[in-house]
């Protein structure tokens, strides 16, 4: 009964998440009363963006040991994020925002809905203005590679992916946010531990004010989850895609750019601003 969870484990390390879905299938079959397959089950089928399923394996881990009722509740509440993230990145919806946001983070909101209408041109116009507005914050990135852990100065930063560009995406209490770089002092990034990590990599953040707050950070682009390529949904590789007159997207797991390279989320560790500290109100959350 176990090999066959074992086989699903090494099917995972030789990227082949949808043969490790069928041998985990039949070893939940042998034994559907483990809860660690089932907990096992919810993170494989996060990763290849079978939402509906992943919550009913939630809820199973959940019935089965009572331990695992975080993870239901959480599990409902960022696929319930996911859901809010496809449609602010199909134009349907506007990301929520923290406080009283600055004219160049409405021009990015906009932008993305023109980029998901086909407004490539108009789009980068708009957001050239964004980029020309937004503060370049320096500060320094800590990566891990191996056993070494490396700091590196940046004059600035920003996400690798033009949508977003000086924003960063957020799961927050349940909610999701583009969040602008210039409110942030510092970001603490878990390293990853399991399956699910290759999905939502966990943070911890300090706000420019001084607040803290935990969340989860999209490990992947969106659209990802579906990507015919395995490794771009499990975020083991990055891939830029033009969409013509000069518009990019990205899939797969999330780069950080600055003007001294290019850092991948799950190696990094930690990013400190060097902003003054500002007495704005950056850690408020709003509702709408």
């Amino acid at each position: 009964m176990a090999t066959k969870a074992i086989a699903a484990e090494e099917l995972i390390r030789q990227g082949k998440p949808a043969e490790a879905l069928d041998k985990l299938k039949d070893a939940i079959r042998q034994d559907p009363s483990d809860p660690a397959k089932r907990v096992f089950l919810f993170q494989l089928l996060c990763v290849l963006g079978d939402w509906d399923k992943a919550l009913t394996q939630a809820s199973v881990a959940s019935d089965l040991d009572g331990l695992n009722q975080m993870l239901s509740t959480v599990g409902r509440s960022v696929i319930q994020c996911e859901a809010f993230r496809r449609e602010v990145f199909a134009g349907n919806r506007s990301p929520l925002l923290l406080g009283e946001p600055a004219p160049w983070v409405g021009m990015m909101v906009q932008a993305c809905g023109m980029t998901a209408r086909g407004q490539h041109r108009a789009a980068g116009e708009l957001r050239a203005q964004a980029f020309e507005d937004a503060p370049a914050v320096a500060g320094r990135i800590t990566v891990h590679s191996g056993d070494q852990a490396e700091t590196t100065e940046f004059a600035w930063a920003a996400d690798a992916d033009e949508r977003l560009g000086p924003m960063i995406e957020l799961m927050l209490e349940g909610k999701y946010y583009w969040v602008p770089m210039s409110h942030i002092a510092s970001i603490d990034v878990e390293p990853p531990q399991d399956l699910r990590d290759a999905v939502w990599t966990p943070v911890s953040l300090r706000w420019v004010n001084g607040g803290d707050a935990m969340g989860l950070i999209p490990t992947r682009y969106p659209g990802s989850e579906i990507h015919d390529d395995y490794a771009i949904r499990m975020s083991r590789r990055t891939e830029f895609v033009d969409l013509g007159d000069e518009m990019f997207v990205v899939f797969g797991q999330r780069m950080w750019a600055t003007d001294v390279g290019e850092f991948p989320i799950m190696q990094t560790r930690r990013i400190e601003f060097d902003h003054p500290q500002q007495g704005e109100d950056h850690g408020r959350t709003d509702s709408e």
